[in-house]
């Protein structure tokens, strides 16, 4: 999530890099105020939360309420669901921009410093100084913000979407069935060797009580596992890149990778693992822990445990879904666990087509202000949330929906509250967010992992970007097809050597050192 860093102002016109030390702009005289824009265009990816009951963000409740208290008209502009990234690529290509892009702007192809460069889009710096006064003194009080939203050649690309608290920005984790555990009068486990004869427990132990042997122990994620670490973790490393005291290393060809990869086919061999695990997706994950199969898994907080726990509460009312420790290999042992950083890249740029930047920038700087604030996070008063011990508190129609949306969906109708863009995430938003008990419990079990070795957002530069994509497409469709046959036996633990000299042929060392200098480069930011 995010942050953003501003330089001092200077004379030149919008989009210009100044001129000054370490990216820094010279100081000017304070600029004139500037109004609202009467109208603007608006590119973003339309969201899930806001696709379930609306079709476009015109119909949203924040933005119907900032065009009242801005006189701002917007013209937002989706791409079909699901085609947001190929559609990104040809707007830029087109050349026919937006007023604002909002995206994962460090992820695009050569970096955002290449976008500005090619004048697709503006460098912000002087723009926010002069005319975002609310994002400003966000960045001056916060300078580790500052930090990582500048790119190594200093400039600011995006209005950015950010949250400060480890507490919102933990949200993922293994879960298991307690009320299992119970009937089997297990404890909670803790270590590897712990998680076998539990899961040993469960596929043998009939825990859903229809006398079938068909309970599914593990539900094995691997794109959740990729990004949440839960049981690779304990091995003290990841499925992807990470840092071991300012070094960065790559999981995936690391010898202890091969002692995680040794136990994921023993527990599938021995019927641990469910048998679709290669082939899983939403739906199948969903239908599976609603049928009472599943003994665990890893799984977010909200659309996790929340949403299954509502679902299977009124016919299983024994039902009891919490979040547990990493497993550790040992005892007392930490594991590497998911957390993200306070800013991924995500926000919303100026295009260097619009016409009234200065007018923009105080558009978009009005959601980091008090008011705005507000509005991002919780929508409209007396609808939305009321003020309860002056504090903002969302409404019966938000937490117990009517027409049983979930929270996620329900607030969507009026707030930016469930979902990326232009604003700062309110902590007291993600605690109501995961209102119930077993929730709060959950993300603070979670937030004892080892976040030590994970990445900050890394910057790179238009060569290294180039150099790493066209390395690393190669590389995570090998690594994926790689490790399903080493799960399932397809391919022996005994050819992990030549799977990681195939890897270092498809240029991986490279890629790790280009990843190592984007590391000592935000470090050295100041």
């Amino acid at each position: 999530m995010a942050a953003a860093a501003l330089t001092g102002c200077s004379g030149k016109t919008p989009g210009e890099t100044a001129k000054g030390q370490e990216g820094q702009s010279s100081p000017s005289a304070a600029p004139k105020e500037v109004a609202y824009p009467a109208k603007l265009s608006y590119w973003v990816a339309m969201n899930a939360n806001v696709a379930a009951t609306m079709k476009s963000f015109n119909e949203m409740g924040v933005y119907q309420e900032l065009q009242k208290r801005t006189g701002t008209v917007v013209d937002f502009q989706h791409p079909p669901v699901g085609q947001h990234n190929d559609q990104f690529n040809l707007l830029l290509a087109s050349g026919q921009l937006p007023d604002v892009i909002e995206h994962t702007w460090a992820a695009v192809s050569k970096g955002p410093d290449n976008a500005i460069k090619e004048k697709k889009i503006l460098r912000l710096n002087e723009l926010i100084d002069a005319h975002a006064p609310n994002l400003s003194k966000i960045l001056k009080d916060d300078p580790e913000l500052k930090k990582q939203i500048m790119t190594d050649e200093g400039n600011i690309y995006v209005f950015p979407y950010f949250s400060k608290e480890e507490f919102q920005r933990v949200y993922n984790g293994p879960a298991i069935r307690k009320d299992w555990l119970d009937k089997l009068k297990l404890p909670v486990p803790q270590t590897i060797d712990e998680w076998e004869k539990t899961l040993t427990a469960i596929r043998d132990g009939d825990p859903n009580g229809n006398g079938k042997k068909d309970e599914v122990p593990l539900l094995l994620d691997l794109k959740v596992m990729d990004f949440g670490h839960a049981f690779i973790g304990a091995y003290g490393i990841t499925s992807g890149f990470y840092q071991d005291q300012g070094k960065v290393k790559f999981g995936p060809i690391q010898p202890e990778f091969k002692e995680f990869l040794t136990v994921m086919n023993r527990w599938y061999k021995e019927g641990l693992i469910d048998k679709d695990f290669a082939t899983m997706d939403q739906k199948l994950k969903d239908a599976k822990m609603t049928g009472n199969l599943v003994g665990a898994m890893a799984m977010n907080v909200g659309a996790g445990l929340g949403s299954y726990t509502s679902l299977m509460k009124p016919k299983y009312p024994d039902f009891n879904l919490v979040g547990v420790p990493y497993p550790a290999l040992k005892q007392g042992g930490m594991s590497v666990g998911q957390m993200n950083a306070p800013f991924i890249g995500t926000g919303a740029a100026i295009s260097a087509n619009a016409k009234n930047p200065e007018q923009i920038v105080k558009w978009l700087d009005y959601a980091y202000g008090p008011e705005g604030h507000l509005l991002f996070n919780y929508g409209i008063e007396g609808q939305s949330y009321t003020m309860v011990n002056g504090k903002p508190t969302l409404t019966k129609e938000i937490t117990t929906s009517p027409t049983n949306l979930p929270v996620s969906q329900a607030i969507a109708k009026y707030s930016h509250g469930s979902f990326s863009g232009p604003y700062v995430v309110d902590k007291g938003l993600t605690e109501q967010f995961s209102p119930e008990p077993f929730q709060k419990q959950a993300i603070e079990t979670w937030m004892k992992a080892d976040h030590a070795k994970l990445l900050p957002s890394l910057t790179l530069t238009s060569q290294e970007s180039s150099e790493m994509s066209s390395s690393m497409n190669d590389i995570k469709t090998y690594y994926s097809e790689m490790v399903n046959k080493f799960i399932m036996g397809m391919e022996p633990i005994d050819s992990f050597d030549k799977y990681v000299g195939t890897i270092q042929k498809m240029g991986i060392d490279k890629v790790i050192q280009t990843q190592q200098k984007a590391l000592e480069r935000l470090n050295k930011r100041s």
